[in-house]
């Protein structure tokens, strides 16, 4: 008996046993993926997802295509249709997020994985809130502005379904003719690298995958700037000392600053394309820099690397494209099309494949996107044009405006005074939001001339007086009519929206004709004249500043292009800004720049011998209704050690009867170095506000590697002993550094 009951405890035991593990087994067999698990690390999830991933779904994930471009009501369904649910992103062109969210509701349920697309667009600066164009916002010598306004386009854009966006543009250029000038943020590279890190900041915040906030993409890599002859796409000769002391330093504080992802570039590097350029995108980039987001494509630029005969033909294109670094390709569908021939021919390696991949699937994981794919579907007042956004592009639109002539201090103007505004950008909108201008619309801006009339209590007479170009004088009248009633005239000049941006090269600066002789006609009439003048590039201002009393450089300033203008002219706001980039005297001078090195002969030898070899206006120069006067230069050192640290003072007076803002510009120069260095270089910046009558000290506090050192054309920082100029607001002082 005792047996038996023994026996049936045993049958039992195994019956609850078997059981219990068959619960484990099938818990274990329905237990979430990984990649699912929001708890699990990042590369954990990575891992998993890649390693559960068919061949194709990969190939998809390293695609870009297009979403949105028609608009049509009726067509929005079948454009979802045409796009395959494993697709990696989309360059999205909606106003809202609900065709974003249908498409990604078709990635995340129908697909097998479930992966979700990340959707990009052109948010340059601004995405409805339009702010100055980024060279405007470079003349601030105010990176926390750069960060904010960032910060508005990335919550606006967030809101409407984009979660990432293709800028900074951090390209140097020298050579105004370049269109794409209005994008970056001028010609020195420190300068740039500081407001890259700022831009990044703004579009990523602190959390990539909190609200509101956009992943980032460094762009165009590397030296587009330094296109020749100022025309988009063409080849590019840069030295490999060039390419690390001038071109790539902006790069390489945006991606220490976090950025997620960069963009190659569309021009030839002294023979081997950017796009096909293994040195920067994997030796330099991931290798150096320890970069680990992906690089993407600009449009359609890896089949370009067929017609730069680098090439012979797609798959060869998608093949070089691919082994130099470039892990997603937009728009031209290349590596779905040929990387698996690729990679059966042992061309393209399936390691390579799987890093790619997992760059990509890295910043969507960062992003938050697997946890929350959907972006809300909000009403247009619940997106964007908030109060305080609008007031903050008003803010930024006085702060980048540079004054270049007051004479006589006729700014700023008395309230009470009648105005007559007249020339092309007086009534314009569409000129003030630039190019780039993501979803703006031109009836957000708010005119030069309605921005006058609210501010000023005198009579406001406008008139158009000219187009843009052309020969028509029939509105000269008019407009000379008004002047000839009021107490001021403001002629509102420059290049529209169109004539800067990609593929917006120009032969020269100048301003057309038309609108010079309609200035000098006003001129003529003996009153007063304001000049303002837009534009996306520096322009030849010789004769505009030889017929007005005062000039006043208004870029595209965005939505709040009016009361930005009114305020300044009135006084409301006082000038700051200081020139980023050089204006050269005229086309003949280009390339010029601040931080040229020194030349073979001195003196009068190899200037120019028909015009000046000085620019119109240089590199930091602007005007303010303040005055200041920079004083007592000190060091609290003269000599230092690489190891140690050296701090250079020097005191600012305010010696005006109004409060002013001043940017104060701290350079080095190297008089001797095996390396021969530029005859300055900007090293630090600050800006601060000094009331009337006071003074205030700003100091720069050297570190000798960092501020007084170079590179090699290996990217090799070093640090020569010997003398340096330290160098600010006309005053000089001398640190030896020692062994």
């Amino acid at each position: 008996m005792k047996k038996s009951m023994t026996l049936i405890w045993l049958v039992v035991a195994a019956v609850i046993s078997f059981s219990l593990d068959s619960d484990c087994f099938a818990r274990k067999r329905t237990k979430e993926p990984v990649y699912k698990n929001s708890a699990a690390s990042v590369e954990d999830r990575v891992s998993d997802l890649l390693s559960r991933m068919t061949l194709e779904e990969k190939l998809l994930q390293l695609s870009q295509y297009t979403l949105g471009r028609n608009t049509v009501e009726n067509n929005l369904g079948e454009a979802v249709r045409d796009v395959p649910a494993e697709i990696g992103s989309l360059i999205y062109f909606g106003d809202d997020a609900v065709l974003r969210n249908e498409m990604q509701r078709k990635a995340v349920e129908e697909s097998r994985l479930g992966i979700p697309i990340l959707f990009g667009h052109d948010v340059i600066h601004g995405y409805r809130t339009m702010f100055p164009v980024p060279l405007a916002q470079a003349c601030s010598w105010n990176p926390e502005m750069v960060r904010k306004s960032c910060t508005v386009a990335a919550q606006e854009a967030y809101s409407c379904g984009v979660d990432w966006t293709f800028s900074p543009m951090v390209d140097i250029a020298r050579d105004p003719r370049w269109g794409r000038i209005m994008e970056g943020y001028g010609e020195d590279p420190y300068a740039a690298s500081v407001y890259c890190r700022a831009a990044v900041k703004g579009y990523q915040g602190d959390d990539l995958s909190a609200e509101n906030t956009i992943a980032a993409c460094l762009k165009h890599y590397v030296g587009y700037g330094a296109s020749e002859a100022g025309r988009d796409y063409v080849p590019t000769e840069i030295s490999d000392q060039t390419l690390w002391d001038t071109y790539l330093p902006p790069f390489e504080a945006g991606v220490k600053a976090g950025a997620a992802t960069l963009m190659s570039a569309f021009h030839n590097i002294s023979g081997t394309p950017a796009t096909g350029n293994r040195y920067i995108l994997t030796e330099v980039l991931k290798e150096k820099w320890g970069h680990d987001g992906f690089v993407v494509s600009d449009w359609d630029a890896v089949r370009q690397l067929v017609n730069q005969g680098m090439a012979k033909d797609a798959k060869e294109a998608a093949m070089i494209a691919f082994n130099a670094g470039v892990e997603m390709d937009m728009v031209d569908d290349l590596y779905k099309n040929h990387l698996p021939e690729l990679i059966s021919e042992g061309k393209v390696r399936m390691e390579q494949l799987d890093d790619a991949v997992r760059r990509v699937l890295r910043i969507k994981f960062r992003l938050g996107l697997f946890e929350h794919p959907f972006a809300s579907e909000t009403p247009q007042e619940e997106r964007y044009l908030f109060p305080e956004s609008v007031a903050l592009a008003e803010e930024a639109a006085a702060e980048t405006m540079v004054l270049l002539k007051n004479e006589g201090g006729i700014l700023p103007l008395n309230p009470e005074c009648n105005l007559a505004v007249a020339g092309p950008v007086a009534l314009s909108r569409e000129v003030h939001n630039g190019n780039w201008i993501a979803r703006a619309r031109a009836e957000d801006v708010i005119t030069v001339a309605e921005g006058l009339e609210k501010e000023f209590k005198g009579r406001i007479l406008t008139a158009e007086g000219c187009g843009f170009e052309g020969d028509d004088r029939s509105g000269f009248e008019q407009a000379l009519k008004a002047v000839r009633e009021s107490d001021v005239a403001v002629v509102c000049i420059g290049h529209k929206a169109g004539w800067s941006g990609e593929n917006c090269s120009r032969s020269t600066i100048e301003i057309p004709q038309i609108q010079i002789d309609f200035l000098k006609a006003v001129k003529a009439v003996g009153k007063p004249v304001v000049t303002l003048v837009s534009g996306g590039r520096p322009l030849d201002l010789r004769e505009v500043v030889d017929n007005s009393d005062a000039v006043l450089m208004i870029w595209h300033p965005g939505t709040m292009a009016g009361p930005a203008v009114a305020g300044i002219l009135d006084g409301r706001y006082n000038p700051s800004a200081k020139l980023a980039v050089t204006f050269p005297y005229s086309t003949g001078q280009i390339p010029i720049y601040y931080n040229r090195r020194n030349s073979g002969r001195r003196g009068t030898q190899g200037l120019y011998k028909d015009i000046q070899s000085e620019p119109l206006f240089e590199f930091g120069y602007g005007l303010s209704y303040s005055t200041f006067e920079y004083r007592n230069l000190t060091l609290d050192s003269d000599k230092v050690s690489p190891e140690g640290k050296v701090t250079a003072s020097v005191e600012v007076v305010n010696t005006s009867s109004r409060d002013g803002q001043q940017a104060v510009l701290w350079f080095i120069r190297d008089p001797y170095s095996l390396i021969t260095r530029p005859v300055k270089e900007l090293k630090f910046f600050e800006k601060k506000m000094i009331p009337a009558g006071e003074s205030m000290v700003f100091k720069f506090e050297i570190d000798p590697l960092r501020d007084l050192g170079f590179v090699d054309r290996t990217g090799r920082k070093y640090l020569d002993s010997g003398e340096y100029r330290i160098m600010v607001g006309g005053l000089e002082a001398v640190l030896e550094v020692v062994e």
